[in-house]
C-alpha cells in the first residue's frame, strides 16, 4: 500500500468527536454521521467516490475526476485536481467501471466544447448525503445533495453575467476499456426543462437510463453540439442520435444561486418526471440536505459503538460504505426493467435491486445485513429469485438489468442458503431449489441467447466439466481451481436450500458435489493444486505464481486458495492431517515471503502478510481459521494487524478495492469481534474486537458487546462470556445475536 502522511482530522471534527457528539449521545440523539469520512477509500485502489447519495439509492451524484484506466472505476481518485463533470450514477469500489450517467458541469468564461474544471482539495467537503467543492478556474461553488431518485445541485457563480451549465451526453467512464455511447434521445421540453434517455454499452452490455432535468430559472441561450460540431441553424427540440450530444445552457444575469434537479428512471423519461414530482417537487436545498442527513443518521444508528476516535471514523465510514450497493433500480410507481430487458410492474412490497457484487459480498456484507437489517436481507433474496424468474438463471454481478457474468461460480445461492439457515427466507423453496440447480449447470440455451454480447461471460464451461468429470481440468480452461472450490461450496448451498424444500434427492446429490473440493487437495503439498484432464496434478507447480485471468486461480495463487472449504471444515482438517497441520499451514501462509511470481500477476493481490492478501476476498476468512486449531491467539494477532494497519483514516486507507461494501463489512463485523466463516451455517467465530462497547438493535431487543481492558497492547482474548456464562469455544450462533443478550470479552497482553 502506498504510504502517505496521515490524513488529519480537522479541529472541528475532532471537537465534535470529543465533545459535541457525546452531548448528543447523552440526550439520546447519537449522530454517527459525524464519524463518516467519504474520502476514505478514494485513494490507492479503493475506488470509492465521495459524492452525495442515500442508503441503497439509485442516484449517486459525484464529481468525475478520472475517466480512463483502472482508477476510473468509480469516476473519482483523490490525487486528481480536475473535474470533468458531475454525473449521477456510480459504482463503489469495483475493479471494473461503468455508469457515470447524465453529466453536468457549471462553468463561466470558457469557449471550449468540453470545459474542464480545476479545484483545490481544501475546498472539498463531503458528508453523508452532501458534497461541495469550488471550481477554481470558473469561479463557481458547487453543492449537491439527493433523494433516492433525484439529485439537487446548487451553483453559486462569481460571475453572474456568465452563468453556464454543460449537459454532457457523451460523458462515460473508462472508454479505453470498451465503454461507449450507443444512443441519445433528447427533448427540449421548455425553457427550463429537458429530458431524454442515455444509452451506453460497456460492462453492462445494454444500459439505458432516462432523465428529466429541471432548472430553477429559464434558459437564455442554448448552444448545441452534435458529434462535436456546433449547430447554430435552429434549436433542436428533439434529437434521436447515436452521436455525442453536448449542450451549453446560458442563463440570464442573476446574482442568486442556480438550482438544478436531475431525476433518473431505469424505464423512461415519464418515469423520471414522476420520480421528481414524488420525491422533490420544490427547490429547498437545505431541506433535502437535512432530510438526507436524517436518513443517514437513522441508517448508521443500526449499530452504536464506543471506541477510540480512529476506530470510530473507520467503523462508521465502513458502515456507510456497506450501504451504497446494491441499490434500488425501480421507479416510484413500481416499474422497472427486468433481467429479460422488459418493463415489469413490481408487486406491492417488492423492490428491484441491482449491483450485486455477489462473489465479494456473500462473505460479509450479506451476513452483516441479516443482523442489522434482516428485512432488507430478505428483500435482496427476493430480488435474486425474481431475477431468475425473468432471466432463467440467478443473477451474477447484475448491473442495470444486465448479466455481466463477472467472477466465479454462482454465488447467489450462498445468499439464499444463508437466508434459509437464519429463517429469513420467504417464498417457494421449490422455486429456490430450481433456481439453484439451473444456475449450477452449463446452459447451452443461454450460450446461444447471449452470443455476441457481454452477457455471454455468464456462461462458462466450468460447470460443464464439473458435472461431467467431477472436477475442472486445468488444461482445458483457466481458473480451474478457484471455480472448482467455489462450485463445491455453492453446490453445498443448493443442498441446504433443497433440504429446506423437502427435496431430499436434490439435497443429497448436491451435498455429494459439495465434497468435490477434495479432488484438488494435493496430499504432498497440502495445497489446492490444479488437476489435468488425465487426473494428474499440474507439474511443475509454483504456489506463488499468478497470471491475471490466465492461471489456475482467480485473482490469486495457490497460497490464497488452499483454505477454501468453509462448508466442510471438519472433513477438510482431517483431510490435510488434523488441526495441528492446519495451524502449521496457516503459520506458513502468514510468515512466508510475500513475493508473487509471474509477470502478469493479478493487481488485486494487495494487503499482504506473507501470502495472505487482505486486499482481495479469497483471504478474508483465513485469520479466523486459527479458531479451528489450538492456537486461536495467533488469529487474534493477525486480526489486530489487519484492523490496525489495513484500515486507516486517510484517502488511501482501504488496502484494496472496496468491492461494493465487502471490505468494509469485514471491518464492521471484525471490529465488533465476530465473523461468519461460512454463510449457510448460522455460526459466527470470535476474534479480536476493536470497539469498547457496541449496541445493536435486534428482533429480541438489543445485542450488546462489552470489551474489558481494550487497549492497543491487549490484542489477545483472555475470556469470553455470553449472557454471563463463560464460553468454552470461540463460537456463537445467529440466534444468540438476534435474540438479544450480552457478549463480553476480557482482553490481555499475553496469550
Amino acid at each position: 500500500m502506498k504510504k502517505t502522511s496521515l490524513y488529519l482530522l480537522s479541529f472541528v471534527f475532532v471537537s465534535c468527536l470529543l465533545f459535541g457528539c457525546q452531548q448528543e449521545e447523552k440526550a439520546g440523539l447519537s449522530d454517527n454521521t459525524h464519524h463518516v469520512d467519504p474520502f476514505i477509500g478514494t485513494g490507492f485502489h479503493g475506488h470509492t467516490f465521495p459524492g452525495a447519495t442515500r442508503p441503497f439509492a439509485l442516484v449517486q451524484v459525484s464529481p468525475d475526476t478520472h475517466i480512463m484506466g483502472w482508477d476510473a472505476s468509480s469516476g473519482y481518485h483523490y490525487e486528481d485536481s480536475v473535474i470533468y463533470a458531475f454525473s449521477h450514477t456510480h459504482l463503489s469500489g469495483t475493479g471494473i467501471g461503468d455508469l457515470g450517467d447524465v453529466a453536468l458541469l457549471p462553468f463561466s468564461g470558457s469557449d471550449s466544447l468540453k470545459p474542464v474544471a480545476t479545484f483545490k482539495k481544501e475546498t472539498e467537503k463531503a458528508v453523508p448525503g452532501y458534497y461541495a467543492v469550488r471550481l477554481e478556474n470558473f469561479g463557481v461553488n458547487v453543492e449537491v445533495t439527493s433523494t433516492d431518485r433525484v439529485a439537487l445541485h446548487k451553483y453559486t457563480f462569481d460571475h453572474p453575467e456568465d452563468r453556464r451549465v454543460m449537459l454532457d451526453l457523451g460523458h462515460i467512464l473508462q472508454p479505453n476499456w470498451g465503454h461507449r455511447l450507443v444512443g441519445n434521445e433528447y427533448m427540449f421540453v421548455n425553457d427550463s426543462i429537458v429530458e431524454g434517455t442515455f444509452k451506453t454499452k460497456g460492462w453492462a452490455h445494454a444500459h439505458a437510463i432516462s432523465y428529466r432535468i429541471s432548472f430553477s430559472e429559464p434558459i437564455e441561450t442554448v448552444y448545441q453540439y452534435i458529434g462535436g460540431v456546433q449547430r447554430n441553424d435552429s434549436l433542436f427540440l428533439k434529437i434521436d442520435s447515436k452521436e455525442d450530444l453536448k449542450f451549453h445552457y446560458k442563463f440570464f444575469n442573476n446574482n442568486q444561486p442556480l438550482y438544478v434537479k436531475v431525476a433518473l428512471s431505469p424505464v423512461n423519461p415519464e418515469g423520471a418526471e414522476r420520480n421528481m414530482m414524488a420525491e422533490l417537487p420544490d427547490w429547498d436545498f437545505d431541506k433535502v440536505r437535512n432530510e438526507a442527513a436524517t436518513v443517514w443518521k437513522k441508517a448508521l444508528g443500526k449499530i452504536d459503538i464506543q471506541a477510540d476516535p480512529q476506530v470510530m471514523v473507520n467503523f462508521y465510514t465502513a458502515l456507510y460504505h456497506t450501504m451504497i450497493a446494491p441499490f434500488a433500480y425501480q421507479d416510484v410507481d413500481g416499474k422497472y426493467i427486468g433481467m429479460d430487458k422488459k418493463v415489469h410492474q413490481a408487486t406491492p412490497g417488492y423492490t428491484n435491486y441491482t449491483v450485486f457484487s455477489l462473489w465479494d459480498t456473500f462473505r460479509a456484507l450479506h451476513p452483516l445485513m441479516t443482523i442489522i437489517d434482516p428485512a432488507l436481507a430478505t428483500t435482496w433474496g427476493k430480488s435474486l429469485i425474481q431475477g431468475y424468474k425473468e432471466g432463467s438463471i440467478l443473477p451474477k454481478w447484475p448491473l442495470a438489468s444486465n448479466y455481466t457474468g463477472c467472477m466465479v461460480g454462482y454465488p447467489a445461492v450462498s445468499i439464499l442458503a444463508d437466508l434459509v439457515a437464519k429463517d429469513l427466507a420467504e417464498g417457494d423453496m421449490n422455486l429456490w431449489t430450481e433456481a439453484g440447480v439451473r444456475s449450477s449447470v452449463y446452459r447451452e440455451d443461454l450460450a446461444k441467447q447471449f452470443k455476441g454480447t457481454r452477457e455471454l461471460d455468464l456462461i462458462t464451461r466450468h460447470p460443464y466439466y464439473k458435472e461431467k468429470l467431477g472436477f475442472v481440468p486445468a488444461d482445458s480452461i483457466s481458473e480451474s481451481v478457484s471455480w472448482g472450490l467455489e462450485m463445491a461450496y455453492y453446490d453445498w448451498c443448493i443442498s441446504q436450500i433443497a433440504s429446506k424444500a423437502g427435496n431430499e434427492e436434490v439435497a443429497k446429490t448436491y451435498a455429494d458435489k459439495g465434497a468435490y473440493y477434495k479432488r484438488y487437495l494435493d496430499p504432498e503439498t497440502k495445497m489446492m493444486r490444479p488437476v489435468m484432464g488425465d487426473g494428474s496434478f499440474r507439474t511443475p507447480f509454483n504456489p506463488r505464481y499468478s497470471a491475471h485471468q490466465k492461471s489456475d486461480y482467480t485473482e490469486g495463487n495457490a497460497f490464497q486458495w488452499s483454505f477454501f472449504a468453509p462448508h466442510d471444515m471438519d472433513n477438510f482438517i482431517t483431510a490435510i492431517g488434523g488441526k495441528k497441520e492446519l495451524e502449521t499451514r496457516l503459520d506458513t501462509l502468514f510468515t512466508t515471503s510475500s513475493q508473487i511470481d509471474g509477470r502478469e500477476a493479478s493487481g488485486d493481490i494487495t494487503g499482504l502478510i506473507g501470502q495472505y492478501a487482505h486486499g482481495n476476498e479469497p483471504s478474508h476468512h483465513m485469520a479466523y481459521l486459527y479458531n479451528w486449531t489450538d492456537a486461536p491467539w495467533k488469529g487474534q494477532e493477525y486480526l489486530d494487524h489487519i484492523l490496525q494497519e489495513f484500515y486507516l483514516n486517510q484517502p488511501d486507507g482501504i488496502i484494496g478495492n472496496e468491492d461494493c461494501g465487502q471490505m468494509s463489512a469485514w471491518y464492521v463485523m471484525s471490529a465488533l469481534g465476530f465473523y461468519q466463516v461460512c454463510p449457510g451455517i448460522p455460526v459466527y467465530t470470535l476474534g479480536r474486537p476493536m470497539v469498547h462497547y457496541a449496541k445493536i438493535p435486534v428482533t429480541g431487543g438489543f445485542f450488546e458487546i462489552k470489551v474489558h481492558n481494550n487497549k492497543a497492547k491487549n490484542k489477545y482474548v483472555q475470556s469470553i462470556k455470553l449472557n454471563g456464562k463463560e464460553l468454552q469455544t470461540p463460537f456463537i450462533t445467529h440466534t444468540d445475536i438476534v435474540n438479544g443478550g450480552k457478549l463480553e470479552f476480557v482482553m490481555t497482553d499475553t496469550h
